[in-house]
């Protein structure tokens, strides 16, 4: 059977993230498009930073934000990440949808804004982590229910586009 994208881009099944190229994408991407329905039920969107940890995304955030007011209003939320302005090779993406909570009470998550901190300022993680305790600050914690599509242009025939394949670097950054 040929790779998928050699006659065509019908089907894309087989050009879905693998467990390892998912966990790479959420190590190296810090930002996501946070999907949730507004509080007229119209579907809203805000590009925020974010944490994975155990499976489970941490966004912080400020109460009276339009995310906030959403996800109290229905914590029905999707999650897209792309590997766009990464060194994730080849085009990648991952949607999941799951269940939002908004933690408004954050004693006792110091370690969530410690990994936050240290993903999104790794030169200065401290001072960052400072930024975070001002008053207001909130986190939400989305609790993935499903996969809704992914994708990893490298396992498509050529480069997923009608053109031919993508040229490797080595270690050295030598193409191949």
């Amino acid at each position: 059977m040929d790779k998928p994208g050699t006659t065509d881009i019908e089907t894309l099944s087989g050009a879905r993230l693998t467990a390892d190229t998912t966990a790479a994408l959420l190590a190296e991407q810090t930002e996501c498009t946070f999907c949730f329905l507004d509080e007229d039920g119209a579907p809203a969107a805000v590009v925020v930073s974010f944490a994975v940890d155990d499976g489970h995304f941490w966004i912080t955030s400020v109460a009276g934000r339009v995310q906030v007011r959403g996800v109290q209003a229905d914590p029905r939320v999707s999650i897209v990440v792309s590997g766009t302005g990464t060194t994730t090779p080849g085009r990648q993406m991952l949607a999941v949808k799951g269940t939002a909570t908004v933690h408004r009470d954050v004693s006792g998550l110091d370690d969530k804004f410690d990994l936050l901190a240290a993903r999104l300022a790794p030169d200065h993680p401290a001072k960052f982590r400072a930024l975070l305790s001002s008053p207001g600050r909130l986190l939400i914690e989305v609790i993935p229910t499903a996969t809704i599509a992914s994708h990893d242009s490298r396992r498509l025939a050529g480069d997923g586009r009608g053109g031919p394949a993508m040229r490797s670097a080595d270690q050295n950054g030598e193409q191949r």
